[in-house]
């Protein structure tokens, strides 16, 4: 054998699963073979444990859980009543979700610009979107900030125009939960909270799964109805439209576990985007976090001037280290969204972070070496 054969580098992952996969693994099996064992797999004694728990977490009255978070937003617009004629106002640099939500219902999202720091919903796009809309013809109902790549959106400046334009607030807190805002934890903003227990979110099951918050009693009752069929006193007797959309028993087990440690991941997380930042700062723009901010750090997004990102990607992934661009094309520009509305200013600032952006491998289980040899690459390939 060659003695000085190259050793190849052993392969990063972007989101670790299996770490935590073996920190928990024990108390996850214990936790589904007691499901396994009562046989109620809808509707079981975890969901209710684990709602109770979520709610308590963030500090919201109640919790609903759901069976992703698509379904979370598209629960809340149909409790609303929301249709046809409606204007949901999302930004267009996130996922699909937050706009096909509105489309679902028959709604028209109306695409609203960023803040190239944050990322986040710009609210005087938000303005500009409005004055879109009614000049379209339109009736403002819904905004949806998007806490998005982790980070609280700038929820005082958007419910001081919702307020005075009076719309109902959703926040897509579907990265964003765990995170908190001015002292507040996200899940408690606007009139209700939709968020995502896709594995790969900082709060993860092993499946699909999601949640709606609120603290409207009223909005909740609707939830229940909305979430199984529109069901009314019996589920022979449906009062309105409904989906199938309940998280199921196994689920809520797995949840229950990962959030007993979901604030030391949480902390695990600052810390490894604190090292990234004072290794990057000075060769790309490294995310900020505003004052009185905090982020649950969902992915950890830098950016590159025009013309470098493909030459990283491809350098990075030589070296068995794997990245990801969210979002390589905003929502306006994507072929079942460009024929809906923008911002009256056009959405520049999503355009330009569509060709900026990209994502290095952040989980709550990067270790200082592993991550060491991330920087050290990304800084050897941008010098």
């Amino acid at each position: 054998m060659n003695q000085h054969a190259r050793v190849e580098p052993r392969p990063i992952q972007f989101i670790d699963l299996a770490a935590q996969r073996r920190r928990l693994g024990q108390v996850i099996d214990e936790a589904t073979a007691r499901v396994l064992n009562h046989c109620q797999f809808l509707g079981g004694p975890e969901v209710t444990a684990f709602e109770q728990q979520l709610a308590d977490f963030c500090g919201a009255k109640h919790a609903l859980s759901c069976s992703s978070g698509t379904d979370a937003l598209v629960l809340l617009l149909m409790a609303r009543g929301i249709g046809p004629g409606d204007a949901v106002f999302c930004p267009t640099f996130t996922f699909c979700a937050t706009a096909e939500c509105a489309a679902l219902v028959g709604a028209t999202p109306v695409f609203v610009d960023v803040h190239a720091d944050t990322f986040n919903m710009d609210p005087e796009s938000l303005k500009a979107a409005i004055k879109t809309a009614k000049a379209e013809g339109l009736k403002p109902k819904v905004v949806i900030p998007v806490d998005l790549f982790g980070l609280p959106a700038d929820h005082d400046a958007i419910a001081q125009i919702a307020q005075a334009e009076n719309l109902f607030i959703i926040d897509d807190a579907a990265q964003g939960f765990g995170a908190t805002y001015k002292g507040r934890s996200v899940g408690t903003f606007g009139h209700a909270t939709a968020t995502s227990f896709f594995p790969a979110k900082p709060l993860g099951c092993y499946g699909d799964g999601g949640a709606v918050l609120t603290d409207d009693e009223e909005l909740l009752s609707v939830l229940k109805s909305v979430r199984v069929h529109g069901q009314g006193s019996d589920k022979y007797d449906n009062v309105r439209l409904g989906l199938t959309a309940r998280l199921d028993t196994i689920q809520a087990a797995v949840l229950i576990e990962k959030l007993k440690i979901f604030p030391e991941e949480i902390a695990a997380r600052d810390r490894v985007a604190a090292r990234y930042a004072e290794g990057l700062k000075d060769v790309a723009i490294v995310p900020v976090v505003p004052e009185g901010h905090t982020s649950v750090w969902a992915q950890y997004t830098i950016r590159l001037a025009p013309g470098k990102r493909d030459d990283l990607a491809k350098a990075l992934q030589a070296e068995g280290i794997p990245t990801a661009i969210y979002y390589a094309k905003p929502l306006h520009r994507q072929t079942a969204y460009k024929h809906f509305p923008v911002a009256g200013n056009g959405l520049p600032v999503s355009e330009k972070l569509a060709d900026e952006v990209i994502s290095l491998p952040m989980h709550p289980y990067l270790d200082e070496s592993t991550q060491d040899r991330i920087v050290d690459a990304v800084r050897r390939a941008l010098r």
